[in-house]
């Protein structure tokens, strides 16, 4: 479906790809791995012809339509959610409007015998297919899915999009790409605006899809779900593995300590050759062959391994002094913004030692409350109490609004150490690999990733005894974090974390804080039993919103949406019995896709008031079924018609 040959690219003499070579087929779903910096967005955006200035060739097989998920969005203002995520649309759009084009000329013309007339009939037929095979009439049921899918409320489709934030209007953005059912999706980080049911959503969603995938994620059991074909991008090269992440990292382990191996034959066997040369071109005699061992060592090809020297990461977080059994106590603590009201009357007690996630949707309160408890939130409502003798370490999501934008990297670790620790600066700087010149840069000019690397080591020039940490993992690649989160393993204080990163949180946390609804709930239990309890509540949730969707649009009772087509009085004054019979035939399966459909509505409303049980489910799914089954028949059944 898609070819890779020769492929290279380079910036001022350095290549970022050199002579890289692979096929995408179709059922192929791949997850492209590699340190920060290594090309993985990059190569998608030469697959996506964003970038063409690169050697060699990008074939694709025939018409195929590839989609990006791009970062920069350019929606137009004042369009709805839900006619924003029409656009994804556009070519079935335009087959509609020129069907009903179509329709009304057969309607007003009487020129039946013509050649005119007989070319619409074609037009007609020919566009009815289109649509019917892009399953054109079942739109808005595949939009309320994507979207409910992707953490999106009925009150939400119609307003509009300017009211909503970056990240989620890149889930509009995302909502329309998988939507548009490319032959090849290319996906940059597209859990990076999710909220963890979102991502679990979309990673099922994935797994199922028809298509070719290839995929950048950080999210190391998101890829090991969705992908069956992995590409480790290092030394300019893109090397195949035909397994998950998972079996990857065993298959990278057994090649790696072969190259070892193999380096160190290579490099025994080129100081053999130098000590050679060295001994034998002084000679008058053998000078000659001095020179021919020479050209021969230049035409070596170096074998080189890429190093995964992870001690600079070695971090340990340092405990101060032990506090107090009461870390933080809150009593009907709520925040609003203006007049939106982000959560009210939480309780909560944490006790020393504890280790708790916090969880929920995006802009439920998770950040609000991290910030009040961190102190940089101070305007609020109930009352809360610091224990005695706590000590917080702070790391912030967003780490621009911590760090001061004309200071160096030096300048702000020097002033977050104290005297025991400010000799040790320069040391752990180089640690996160602050090296050299690097130290002087402006923290305005830091990437995400160096933001973050700069923050983890200011929490090391401090002891604490309570860290409280707002999306720690974020920009770092999957070596990193686990590293990270070795270190939070072996911290012995008191932990509170926001993570979408079940992976990350899994042996981390042993209590969650699930924010919904305004509301906080305490869950006992780890990440893994609140995902199970979860999954079931979310079934309820979205049939709830499905049945309350349906409910204000207050319609008739629904109706299969019919295809158009021409009446037999416009193309014969006879009704064939055989047409009689179809036609009676479509009129059965129209009732039977009539019950069916008020069955699932009824089902569906029967589980937003009680959890369904797995008889309920098996029922529930059964009917869904028929039903897809009972609309393939009609569609067939109408084109027989036709």
């Amino acid at each position: 479906m898609l070819s890779v040959q020769s492929l290279g690219l380079h910036h001022s003499g350095n290549y970022l790809f050199q002579n890289v070579n692979f096929t995408i087929k179709k059922d192929d779903k791949v997850g492209l791995v590699g340190k920060n910096g290594a090309g993985k967005s990059t190569l998608l955006k030469m697959l996506s012809k964003e970038i063409n200035f690169y050697e060699g060739e990008v074939v694709t097989e025939g018409s195929i339509t590839i989609g990006f998920l791009k970062q920069d969005l350019d929606f137009v203002k004042g369009r709805t959610v839900w006619a924003e995520t029409m656009q994804a649309f556009e070519q079935i759009n335009a087959w509609k409007n020129e069907l009903e084009e179509v329709n009304h000329q057969m309607t007003v013309r009487t020129d039946y015998e013509s050649d005119s007339y007989t070319d619409l009939i074609n037009k007609m037929t020919e566009l009815n297919d289109l649509l019917m095979n892009h399953d054109a009439y079942n739109l808005e049921g595949d939009m309320e899915k994507v979207l409910f899918g992707l953490g999106f409320k009925a009150d939400d489709f119609q307003k509009i999009t300017d009211e909503f934030s970056g990240g989620w209007r890149m889930r509009i953005e995302l909502a329309k790409l998988l939507l548009q059912k490319n032959d090849i999706m290319l996906l940059d980080e597209p859990t990076n605006h999710l909220d963890m049911e979102s991502i679990i959503w979309l990673e099922n969603f994935l797994k199922d899809y028809p298509g070719a995938i290839v995929l950048v994620s950080h999210d190391k059991q998101f890829m090991t779900a969705v992908c069956n074909r992995t590409f480790d991008i290092n030394n300019k090269k893109v090397d195949d593995y035909k397994a998950n992440y998972t079996k990857y990292l065993v298959m990278r382990e057994d090649r790696r300590e072969k190259l070892i191996q193999a380096k160190k034959n290579q490099d025994a066997e080129i100081k053999q050759m130098e000590d050679n040369i060295n001994k034998f071109r002084a000679s008058a005699t053998k000078a000659s062959f001095a020179q021919s061992l020479i050209k021969k060592l230049d035409k070596i090809e170096r074998i080189e391994v890429d190093n995964e020297d992870v001690s600079k990461f070695n971090i340990r977080f340092v405990q101060s002094m032990v506090p107090g059994k009461v870390i933080f106590e809150a009593a009907k603590l709520g925040k609003a913004y203006g007049q939106k009201q982000i959560f009210d009357d939480v309780d909560f007690i944490v006790q020393r030692g504890d280790r708790i996630a916090l969880l929920g949707q995006n802009g439920q309160g998770k950040t609000t409350l991290a910030k009040i408890l961190a102190g940089d939130i101070k305007d609020y409502s109930g009352a809360w109490n610091l224990g005695h003798n706590v000590n917080i370490g702070y790391f912030a999501q967003n780490q621009e609004e911590v760090l001061t934008p004309n200071k160096t990297v030096l300048e702000e670790a020097e002033d977050a150490a104290t005297e025991e620790t400010r000799p040790r600066v320069r040391d752990l700087l180089g640690s996160f690999l602050f090296q050299g010149d690097a130290v002087s840069k402006k923290t305005k000019v830091l990437s995400g990733g160096e933001r973050n690397r700069l923050a983890l080591c200011k929490l090391l020039l401090r002891p604490f005894n309570t860290l409280i940490m707002d999306e720690p993992t974020n920009h770092l690649d999957i070596q990193s974090k686990e590293i990270i989160k070795l270190a939070l393993q072996n911290f012995e204080g008191t932990l509170i974390v926001i993570s979408h990163d079940r992976e990350f949180l899994q042996g981390l946390c042993d209590k969650i804080y699930e924010f919904r609804d305004g509301k906080m709930k305490e869950f006992l239990g780890d990440i893994n039993e609140y995902l199970e309890y979860r999954q079931k509540e979310s079934i309820r949730e979205i049939s709830a919103e499905k049945a309350k969707l349906h409910s204000e649009v207050k319609e008739e009772p629904k109706k299969v949406e019919e295809k158009p087509v021409v009446s037999t009085s416009q193309t014969s004054n006879v009704i064939t019995k055989e047409q009689k019979n179809i036609q009676n035939k479509i009129k059965k399966v129209e009732e039977k896709i009539s019950e069916l459909e008020t069955k699932v509505e009824e089902m569906e409303a029967s589980f937003a008031k009680e959890n369904p049980s797995e008889e309920t489910l098996e029922k529930y799914n059964k009917a869904k079924e028929e039903l897809e089954n009972a609309l393939q028949e009609w569609e067939y059944l109408g084109t027989q018609l036709d």
